[in-house]
């Protein structure tokens, strides 16, 4: 081996080091900012319902048929999976979120460095975990999952003139559409993704039915992980319910009075403008991207994930997640340690987004929720039997699977029977539905003080006559501001 080849094998070897030693940062920032999560079964609320179904998939259960929501499968089968490698408890779909994450910041790294030095890609990659967490990802959304996909096909298409460029694009259309199987607003970005590959093929030279061709073959791949899961509800005589949840129920659920931009979202976002106002500001006054056509890619893709975050008609906060990628990615000209300011931009971000984790409060609160869901499971579960079922109008839907109970309607999620928008798109009468569910005569209730969305109030007075007639408090506590009711019928004695 010549002196020359032994110098190239070490420089290959320190580069390999070097990005295991960037993979190894990346998840020790992850699971520090995570783990604090960890076992928390009210970490958040959606994901509770995704578990929850997760779990009955493992024993047979189908999304739509036999318990419903309008997200579509794969999102349930990914917690399905996680719950049948780590068992039924939360930390299960929480490790599983927090490996995503490491993933995508991986790729938020590999990205970084098409413009910047390994140190400040690295530091964008540990700025992804920072948002991902601080914007409502922070144990098991939906966007802790969707997210390194969307990061994988940005990886795979960025370079529209890569020798192997077709074959890419199409592995990331195939990408796509299965990003879209776990939350299908990731459509905009799969139409960009889809087009930017274009856009490529046209400058090397393919045109008119050689480039319409390439296009439908995109959209063939994304459409295919949906077409192939509607074939096998058909299949099984299920299309209607398939088609429902998945399609139409999305265009009837009402929208929020305030329109897609609530005033106080503003407030909550303004640590992700001032970040992109100043990366901005650098790329065009004071350190231009090394790459033009890298960064444009960047700009482009914070576009369509604009778009993917507005695309429902009621846009929740933890939707901004959504922008930890592309925001990590477009503010690079300001946080280039070898730009014109230097390192101190990417210090000072790394310390404040750092800081809003909060993560001493974090850990204090998550052992609070453990503490009080325990108690209330504690208090529910000896008064329930086989078939007598616990009714959730308005709290935690971990407490079913916590008190063991069997579960009294396919409308298992609390909102989809409280909450107003939900009025006209579940299929069945929202009222018909609770009133069904209290001439059972559940042995235990549980309800809220405080609603997180506007209610049903038909149905509110409905319940809230029966608890106040029939039944009686036996527990309560406080969880993320509200108080959570357990009511037991009076006529019921613990077993």
């Amino acid at each position: 081996m010549t002196a020359v080849q032994a110098g190239s094998v070490q420089t290959e070897r320190r580069g390999r080091y070097g990005e295991i030693a960037v993979l190894a940062v990346l998840a020790l920032v992850t699971f520090a900012v995570r783990a604090a999560w960890f076992g928390d079964p009210n970490a958040d609320i959606d994901e509770q319902l995704y578990s929850l179904i997760g779990l009955e998939m493992t024993h047979g259960a189908l999304p739509y048929v036999d318990l419903w929501d309008r997200k579509p499968i794969g999102l349930f089968a990914l917690f399905a999976l996680a719950h049948l490698i780590g068992g039924p408890g939360p930390v299960a779909y929480q490790v599983l979120a927090a490996l995503f994450t490491v993933g995508g910041a991986w790729m938020t790294y590999r990205l970084a460095r098409k413009l910047v030095d390994p140190i400040t890609a690295m530091g964008s990659g540990v700025l992804y975990v920072f948002l991902l967490s601080i914007y409502g990802s922070h144990s098991a959304q939906a966007e802790a999952f969707f997210l390194p996909m969307m990061l994988a096909m940005a990886l795979l298409v960025i370079d529209p003139l890569h020798p192997r460029a077709v074959q890419r694009s199409l592995v990331a259309m195939l990408i796509g559409g299965i990003a879209l199987q776990v939350k299908y607003t990731v459509l905009p970005q799969c139409i960009f993704f889809g087009l930017w590959a274009l856009w490529g093929q046209f400058r090397m030279g393919k045109q008119g039915s050689a480039l319409v061709g390439q296009a439908v073959s995109f959209a063939a791949l994304g459409i295919l992980p949906t077409f192939l899961i509607g074939l096998a509800y058909g299949v099984a005589g299920h299309w209607d319910a398939f088609a429902f949840a998945n399609f139409v129920s999305f265009f009837e659920r009402l929208p929020a009075e305030s329109g897609r931009i609530a005033s106080g979202h503003l407030a909550f976002l303004l640590p992700v403008f001032g970040l992109l106002a100043l990366g901005f500001y650098a790329a065009f006054r004071l350190s231009p991207p090394r790459d033009q056509r890298n960064y444009r890619f960047f700009v482009l893709w914070l576009v369509a994930t604009v778009c993917t975050i507005y695309l429902p008609a009621t846009v929740y906060l933890y939707y901004y997640a959504s922008l930890a990628p592309v925001v990590a990615l477009t503010s690079l000209p300001i946080l280039d340690r070898k730009g014109a300011i230097g390192p101190i931009p990417l210090m000072l971000a790394l310390i404040a987004f750092g800081y809003l984790q909060f993560l001493p409060g974090k850990y204090e609160k998550a052992d609070e929720h453990r503490e009080k869901m325990t108690s209330l499971a504690a208090a529910i579960k000896p008064r329930l039997s086989e078939n007598n079922c616990l009714y959730i109008f308005d709290g935690p839907t971990a407490l079913y699977r916590m008190s063991a109970s069997c579960l009294p309607t396919r409308f298992i999620y609390p909102d989809h029977l409280n909450n107003a928008f939900e009025r006209n798109s579940l299929g069945v009468s929202q009222m018909g539905e609770v009133a069904r569910i209290l001439s059972n005569r559940p042995p235990v209730i549980v309800t809220a003080d405080t609603a997180f969305t506007p209610q049903n109030e038909e149905a509110k007075a409905l319940v809230w006559t029966t608890v106040k007639h029939d039944y009686v408090e036996i527990a309560m506590e406080e969880l993320h501001k509200r108080k959570i009711r357990v009511w037991a019928r009076r006529d019921t004695a613990p077993h």
